[in-house]
């Protein structure tokens, strides 16, 4: 795990750019505080910071080299099958001169070429220059677990794992209006574009080949339903079965570390059932959970606690109030260079930062959600596509719900929250609803707050073209087709990129073990049915673990990891949000919100609980990141 840069100059003004190749390494140095070093060739430049996980010796740094000089290798990541890949290259008469996986990648690209991703099982995204075809092909794993972004104009092709080493390389790149557009509606830029204009996020599955003066871009994996060649299932019972074997193999084969191993541990089913099966390969596991002191209504250690006993874990709660939450909310918003608002970002830098003192690696339940249906949207989906009874006398009463105060702050307002979503998306189209249900803000509400010159410069056609292209496979009939979205929308754009952002700013790997493609492929071959029914989300994976777990964690509502920040935007947080986000001179000097309406927020703010928390988030972030990063816009302007 590591943070990687590089430059391809295509003439002597884009090679003026490669004196920022430092520059731009050393903006990684949270992701590989260990070693750093770089490559430098005429008109490519290569950079490295490594977190030292596999083969912790010095001739396993990078840049790494092959045998002949020839290849040079950049890479973050991990390929958990890279022993079984070295025996295969040894037989064809390969020499290794580490016990690295790089160098196990690095001989599979020379043996294989681009085929070789075929072949690896982990996450990652690298870069192997080819000095004698003056060639760079960049990799990026199949569902977007390991960033990588990327510029290229007439002069140079540039790329990274994070925005700010990209804009280390003196970019003075554009706002992008449409983004901004899609960014109040979702809380983050779906890929493959960025708050930036030309600066584009390499999609997952994905490689890029640069030489001659052109960068183009080849799919190489897409997730899809019933994947052809893959067994589909009529019989439950069989595909438990199956189900848990896979699932021990993810988790076994995401133990291979040279350094201390670990597990959050949630109280949810996906965790807990990670750390039950890794109890299996390890005689003292190390898990890791955040509790909320002054906040009850999200806690959930109590759950977590009865797991770790179960399993006879090392088990350490890192109990917070939501003051920690204030005290790293900079360190947090500091960090993104493109505006991000999942709010729980908060509690999981503040775990990773607490649990990196004890380890470097940990396992992770993420994307057990999105592929088994664990999300309460995913049930509102159904019952849409059922249209029973529910539905309808929730739809009747949506005037009723239209008066209710709807919050994430509160129980009920939070329940109020949610019929009056689902109420409201009942009469829209099967991909509409999808997109309704993703956002957190509507179109209308986004025109609303913004400044009649900004919404001039939006291009709504463009802004169509990409909302079509992100929900143009919700067709309304196979169920599985709103996960799939997820998988290819959602989690690489939030879910994922929280992760890795958090985690990598505290030089932590984690490990997604619901990720592995041969589970998630197995996934998508079986039936809706399996995994949504009835009232029961993520049906198979609870019937499959059951007998693992304590029976408490069953029949209990879905918490998520969120944040109470409703409280603080009213005490202390409140200079913060009028004062500097929300200044209504520095609002109207912007010109991207109205005045009325950021104006409006500020009073609804101070006099009520009847606002969503993350809805605010969302526009407090993005005017955080306008005061940081704006000046970058500005010289483009």
């Amino acid at each position: 795990m590591c943070g990687i840069t590089g430059i391809y100059a295509f003439n002597e003004v884009g090679r003026f750019f490669t004196i920022n190749t430092h520059k731009s390494n050393e903006q990684l140095k949270h992701r590989g505080p260990d070693f750093g070093k770089l490559f430098t060739d005429y008109y490519v430049g290569l950079g490295h910071r490594r977190l030292s996980i596999i083969d912790l010796s010095s001739v396993a740094h990078q840049p790494m080299y092959d045998e002949s000089g020839r290849y040079v290798i950049v890479f973050n990541g991990e390929i958990y099958n890279f022993k079984e890949l070295r025996t295969d290259l040894e037989a064809k008469g390969c020499s290794f001169h580490t016990h690295s996986d790089t160098e196990v990648l690095l001989q599979s690209y020379i043996q294989y070429g681009e085929k070789c991703l075929e072949k690896f099982h982990g996450f990652f995204a690298f870069a192997i220059y080819d000095k004698e075809e003056n060639k760079l092909f960049i990799g990026r794993d199949r569902y977007g677990i390991k960033p990588l972004l990327y510029f290229e104009d007439e002069d140079k092709m540039m790329f990274a794992s994070e925005m700010r080493a990209l804009l280390a390389y003196n970019l003075e790149p554009e706002l992008d209006p449409v983004s901004v557009y899609q960014y109040l509606q979702l809380n983050y830029v779906p890929a493959p574009h960025t708050i930036f204009k030309g600066v584009k996020k390499l999609m997952p599955g994905s490689y890029l080949i640069v030489q001659d003066k052109k960068v183009t871009e080849h799919k190489w994996y897409s997730p899809a339903i019933n994947i052809s060649g893959g067994k589909s299932y009529n019989n439950y019972e069989e595909a438990k079965i199956n189900l848990l074997m896979h699932l021990e193999e993810a988790v076994k084969e995401r133990m291979v570390s040279d350094v201390p191993l670990g597990a959050f541990l949630s109280g949810g089913i996906d965790s807990s059932t990670v750390v039950a099966l890794a109890s299996k390969y390890t005689d003292k596991l190390n898990t890791y959970s955040v509790g909320f002191k002054n906040e009850p209504l999200f806690d959930e250690t109590k759950y977590a606690e009865l797991v770790a006993k179960k399993y006879n874990t090392n088990h350490t709660v890192f109990n917070l109030h939501t003051d920690d939450f204030f005290d790293h909310m900079f360190d947090i918003l500091d960090q993104y260079a493109e505006p991000f608002a999942d709010s729980s970002a908060l509690p999981f830098y503040i775990l990773s930062k607490k649990t990196r003192q004890q380890v470097t690696v940990t396992l992770s339940g993420d994307g057990a959600d999105e592929v088994f249906a664990g999300y309460h949207k995913y049930m509102g989906e159904l019952k849409a596509r059922e249209k029973g009874m529910a539905a309808s006398v929730l739809q009747q009463f949506l005037p009723v719900l239209d008066k209710l105060p709807k919050s994430r702050n509160t129980y009920w307002g939070n329940q109020f929250r949610r019929m009056h979503r689902f109420a409201s998306s009942l009469d829209l189209a099967a991909d509409e609803r999808y997109w309704f249900l993703c956002s957190w803000t509507t179109e209308t509400q986004v025109t609303n707050m913004l400044h009649p010159e900004f919404l001039e410069q939006i291009d709504m056609d463009e802004y169509h073209r990409r909302k079509a292209a992100l929900i143009g496979d919700i067709k309304g009939k196979d169920f599985n087709e709103v996960l799939l979205n997820d998988v290819n929308m959602l989690l690489p754009n939030d879910m994922l990129h929280k992760v890795d952002s958090m985690s990598m700013l505290n030089s932590l790997e984690v490990r997604v073990p619901f990720l592995d493609h041969r589970l998630v492929e197995f996934a998508f071959n079986l039936p809706a049915d399996f995994k949504i029914k009835g009232n029961m989300k993520k049906r198979i994976l609870q019937d499959t673990v059951r007998p693992l777990l304590p029976p408490e964690l069953y029949n209990r509502p879905k918490k998520g990891f969120d944040v109470p920040l409703a409280k603080g935007y009213k005490n202390e947080l409140k200079n913060w949000v009028n004062d500097a986000c929300l200044n209504k001179d520095m609002v109207a000097e912007q010109k991207i919100f109205r005045t009325e309406f950021t104006e409006n927020l500020k009073s609804t703010i101070a006099n009520t609980m009847n606002f969503d928390q993350n809805q605010v988030w969302g526009v407090l972030a993005f005017q955080h990141w306008w005061k940081k990063w704006g000046n970058k816009v500005e010289k483009a302007e």
